[in-house]
């Protein structure tokens, strides 16, 4: 099992501090998420359905023409190196590592870039597989740019890869419009921007022979019933949806000045985390988790990721960012 965050069993046992007093800015995800409306009875008792209100739903959302509702994004992720004889994985990195290991789990060729590809790398790759806005280092590229890499990978019946659980809040910048497009394959979750994880709620947008074969390789009931009806509410709710577009870049720009204010250089995020790279990153990790703020550290990368606090949570950042010893942070 790979580390994600929010392991704060981990955390707890670590640094002798119980789990109702730690702030979690470890997982990206919206803090104050979605108002779950009232599931009924009968949503508990009956086994799911096909959902064609769920599908159209969020196809309008994502303005996509065709799709599949999986259990989050980590079932697509792991279902899509099956749909593939072992072949040559480019990962434009770094990015959440669950991707990689699926690849590699199946018996593909992996390696791993930390540059943009030339149009001479996509010939030699079949698979391209990129997150943007990148996690964890919130890197975001244009559309047009993915576009050619799509073009120069189809043409010898290459994919592209996009997973996007971090793009709900820059909507324009998604490929959602193009996803019917042969190769290209772009994953979408409700578990971020919606502050839904523990719904398990994701979609693949493809084109409808690709979305065929994922379904018949997931198997009956990806998603249950409960989890359908909240992602229907969700998915629906437009007012819900600007209000918190807005609200989560603001918040994100706070955060990013008051990392700054606190000496620290933080210069790369997106609505929902903002991402530090910086020589001792583990210590900076350490010196907030000793105040009970457990963020995520990348020690490959000397990174810290951190995430938006609660409406009640800024208070404690701020204190906890002043009590940092910035200068063992330079030592």
């Amino acid at each position: 099992m790979l580390e994600h965050g929010g392991n704060l069993h981990v955390a707890s046992q670590q640094y002798g501090i119980a789990r109702e007093y730690w702030l979690d800015l470890s997982t990206g995800i919206n803090p104050q998420g979605y108002p779950v409306p009232e599931i009924p009875a009968s949503a508990w008792h009956r086994l799911p359905e096909a959902d064609p209100p769920l599908e159209r739903i969020a196809a309008s959302y994502y303005g996509a023409q065709h799709l599949l509702v999986t259990a989050g994004s980590q079932a697509a992720i792991q279902a899509l190196p099956r749909l593939r004889q072992p072949c040559r994985v480019t990962v434009l990195g770094p990015m959440y590592a669950e991707h990689a290991h699926a690849w590699r789990q199946q018996g593909h060729q992996v390696s791993e870039i930390d540059h943009l590809p030339s149009a001479a790398m996509l010939a030699e790759t079949d698979v391209l597989l990129v997150c943007n806005p990148n996690n964890p280092t919130a890197r975001l590229l244009a559309p047009s740019t993915l576009l050619e890499w799509h073009q120069v990978l189809s043409e010898h019946d290459g994919w592209l890869v996009v997973d996007e659980a971090f793009m709900d809040s820059t909507p324009e910048h998604s490929l959602a419009a193009y996803s019917h497009h042969s190769g290209l394959i772009i994953l979408r979750s409700l578990g971020k921007f919606f502050g839904l994880a523990g719904a398990r709620v994701g979609f693949v947008l493809a084109e409808t022979p690709l979305l065929t074969r994922m379904a018949d390789l997931l198997g009956p009931w990806a998603v249950t019933g409960p989890s359908s009806i909240v992602a229907q509410a969700a998915l629906a709710d437009h007012a819900w949806q600007q209000h918190h577009r807005a609200k989560l870049l603001a918040e994100s720009r706070q955060l990013a000045d008051m990392l700054r204010q606190a000496g620290l250089p933080a210069r790369k995020g997106c609505a929902l985390f903002q991402w530090l790279k910086l020589e001792h990153a583990e210590r900076l990790h350490v010196q907030l988790a000793l105040q009970g703020v457990w963020t995520r550290h990348f020690p490959a990368l000397r990174g810290v990721r951190i995430g938006l606090p609660p409406a009640d949570g800024w208070q404690k950042l701020a204190v906890a960012l002043k009590e940092l010893q910035l200068q063992d942070l330079s030592d």
